[in-house]
């Protein structure tokens, strides 16, 4: 702002500063005007009267300095926008130049599906998509020769030629295609209001919990002693970190001041680069549990298929073997049944009976130290509990948007779905790691079975039967990995929505039979399988994928708009409230969910009717990140296991850190047919809808097409160059 210079100021204080120009003041980073002024309305901007004389001209300086700067905004905006339609231009064109698809040999298998489901789902979708663009190239020649003014007068027209058959399309769509069409709308409708209104119950429930800060506590509180920390309640624990192949590595810089191996100081720009493998950040975490070493044992059960794998982890025991730690390698030679089987084979070891707990982490999973100190004296004087299950926390949540939006997903299904079943039903899905098992409710419930791609949730559903009960915290988290790659996360999607339908088409005859609450039997039946794994992927892929572009070709057949916008942003909202930092994902995330509806609904198929490779499990690979904290103070506890030298051996990490690098080129984006041809689909279906003037239709399908396009081209998550 510009120095005083007014009655006080003197004539010549005024004409120093005659020349200084107009000074903006802006701050960032929403560059809004703080204050403007200008030293040359100091002789007429004073009051007189008690009114401002040079007001209106100033004010008018301000509103042009406020335009321009808004001016300067948008230009910048729109030159962002235009750089990233630029570059997503540019990963198009290479996508679609490279001609890597999902129909290349192997992927298709590696990712779990059918082949002839595929093939066959595909042909569907390329028929549909044929007849809408023939649809659409009629319905335009129409409009173009004013012969949808026929529609009212269609039944009794007798005319001849192009004109008489688009009058009996219209007759036919009419009596035909419309009442079916609104048959299957209005089913749809209906299950899609059930379902909402399961998603409210259990968000009202949610809120009930918070507003009664209601949480689990242990029935009887396990304080360890002051004067011998050992006296507490330290049961036997074992702790399990099933493997396969998992070679991922994590590159790690940490800036440290000082290191506690070194003489020399460090400067604050000197990088220590430490790479820590997937293997190594989960058994250095598990070794680190702050619980009495004698009282807990760690098995790392690798199912590597490769022998350098299987050299390096074995390495890695042995390093924390010498260090004191108490933990076995094993490895299967026939690795039957996947994880299930992997975990079963451990349980029947001979030792296994001296342990009462068995905590269990997948290799990507970091507890923290106190884990089994928040967890384990859930068991204490609780003689029916079965299971203590911890949420998860992701270290790459904000890697990308496809992380961001899987974030939305997790937070939701922890926050509400575990935490309102948990204490109300105290019955919910185990999610397979991040959680402790008491050995004699897996023993009662018919121990690990390979039957299904889902064993967590299997042994789950067998140990509810049974009478179990289960407790999940919410406070107590488990860092670990999300999928950064779109193919990786529709392999996962894949395996969670097709082992639940091979799972109920096992379980719905003992659940018949049990003898348990008729409730529970409900709420197993019609809840837990029913309404949340088979009919939400078969409403969300035929409401918004099928019927909605179907009724823009058949307007007789009606979609309300509540049930178009209203209602699913309503539910988007619901879901983002776990994770309000990811309101400005909304819409992306409603949209991101109706695209999934294809995978999903292709797995549910797969699983229920046992369709091809249902059974075949795929390893979500992961990229070995780390939360900083954990890096820090793992870094230093490596660095002080290196008793023999006086720095770190950075040739040796640099070679293991460009070891994978074979497997990384291995790695491609790829361009998804199925999400392309909805895509095209939706966008036809678009074009469609303006022919009938039903605006918050076609915004919908503009964007819902678009959203197929950037995944059918892998355009959502990580870019591989």
């Amino acid at each position: 702002m510009a120095p005083w210079s007014g009655l006080w100021g003197g004539k010549a204080g005024g004409e120093a500063y005659r020349g200084t120009p107009v000074v903006v003041k802006m701050e960032n980073p929403n560059w809004s005007i703080s204050e403007i002024s200008s030293p040359d309305d100091d002789d007429e901007d004073f009051l007189v009267g008690g009114r401002r004389k040079g007001g209106r001209g100033k004010n008018a300086k301000q509103i042009t300095w406020v335009l321009l700067l808004k001016a300067h905004r948008a230009a910048g905006c729109l030159a962002s926008l235009a750089s990233a339609a630029v570059a997503l231009g540019a990963a198009a064109r290479r996508r679609v130049a490279a001609g890597r698809t999902d129909a290349d040999v192997g992927v298709a298998a590696a990712a779990g599906e059918s082949p002839v489901l595929r093939s066959r789902f595909y042909a569907f979708i390329k028929a549909f998509l044929i007849l809408s663009v023939l649809l659409l190239i009629f319905e335009l020649a129409a409009y173009l020769k004013g012969w949808d003014d026929l529609a009212a007068s269609a039944l009794a027209l007798p005319a001849l030629g192009v004109e008489s058959l688009y009058a009996a399309w219209l007759r036919f769509r009419a009596t035909y295609v419309a009442p079916l069409l609104q048959f299957l709308t209005d089913a749809c409708v209906v299950l899609f209001l059930i379902q909402s209104a399961d998603r409210l119950i259990q968000c009202l429930f949610c809120f009930y919990i918070h507003l009664k800060r209601i949480k689990p506590k242990p029935k009887s509180p396990a304080l360890p002693d002051a004067e011998d920390p050992d006296a507490g309640y330290y049961p036997m624990v074992l702790v399990q970190i099933p493997m396969c192949n998992e070679k991922e590595v994590g590159a790690v810089a940490i800036a440290l001041k000082r290191c506690d191996f070194c003489l020399q100081p460090f400067n604050l720009s000197t990088f220590v680069c430490w790479s820590l493998q997937v293997y190594q950040q989960s058994i250095a975490a598990v070794c680190n549990l702050d619980w009495p070493r004698s009282n807990f044992l760690v098995q790392v059960l690798d199912d590597s298929d490769d022998p350098t794998t299987q050299t390096l982890i074995r390495e890695e025991v042995m390093k924390w073997q010498h260090n004191g730690a108490r933990i076995v390698y094993r490895h299967r030679v026939l690795r039957d049944g996947y994880k299930a089987g992997n975990l079963k084979s451990a349980m029947s070891c001979s030792y296994v009976k001296d342990y009462e707990f068995v905590a269990i982490f997948d290799a990507d999973f970091q507890p923290n130290a106190d884990f089994l100190k928040r967890t384990v004296p859930h068991f204490k004087d609780n003689d029916g509990l079965g299971l203590v299950q911890a949420r998860w926390s992701f270290v790459n949540k904000d890697e990308n948007l496809l992380t961001r939006l899987q974030n939305i997903n997790l937070c939701f299904h922890f926050e509400v779905e575990q935490q309102v079943n948990g204490i109300f039903l105290n019955f919910f899905g185990f999610n397979g790691t991040a959680g402790v098992w008491r050995i004699k409710a897996l023993d009662d419930s018919g121990g690990w079975m390979e039957r299904t791609t889902v064993e967590d949730m299997d042994i789950a559903v067998r140990a509810h039967l049974k009478g179990w009960k289960f407790v999940f915290l919410n406070d107590v988290e488990c860092q670990c990995e999300l999928p950064e790659s779109y193919e990786a996360y529709r392999k996962q999607q894949h395996r969670w929505h097709s082992g639940p339908m091979q799972l109920f088409r096992l379980c719905l005859p003992d659940i018949i039979k049990c003898k348990i609450a008729f409730w529970k039997k409900a709420n197993l039946i019609f809840l837990f399988f029913l309404l949340r794994k088979l009919i939400l992927p078969f409403y969300s892929f035929t409401l918004f994928c099928i019927i909605l572009p179907m009724t823009m070709f058949v307007p007789e057949a009606e979609l309300p708009d509540w049930v178009v916008c209203y209602i699913p942003a309503l539910m988007s909202l619901f879901n983002i409230l776990p994770s309000p930092k990811s309101f400005p994902f909304i819409i992306p995330y409603l949209l991101f969910e109706n695209t999934m509806s294809v995978t999903k609904f292709n797995a549910m198929i797969s699983g229920l009717f046992q369709l091809g490779s249902a059974y075949e499990w795929v390893v979500t690979k992961k990229s070995g990140r780390s939360s900083e904290g954990d890096l820090i103070s793992l870094a230093h506890k490596e660095l002080k296991h290196q008793k023999t030298e006086s720095a770190p051996n950075l040739d040796a990490i640099s070679k293991e850190q460009s070891s994978p690098t074979k497997d990384a080129k291995k790695k491609h984006n790829r361009i998804y047919k199925k999400e392309l041809a909805l895509s095209v689909l939706l966008l036809t279906a678009a074009a469609r809808s303006l022919l009938s003037k039903q605006g918050i239709h076609f915004y919908f399908l503009l964007f819902q097409g678009i959203s197929f396009l950037l995944v059918g081209l892998d355009l959502i998550g990580e870019q591989i160059e």
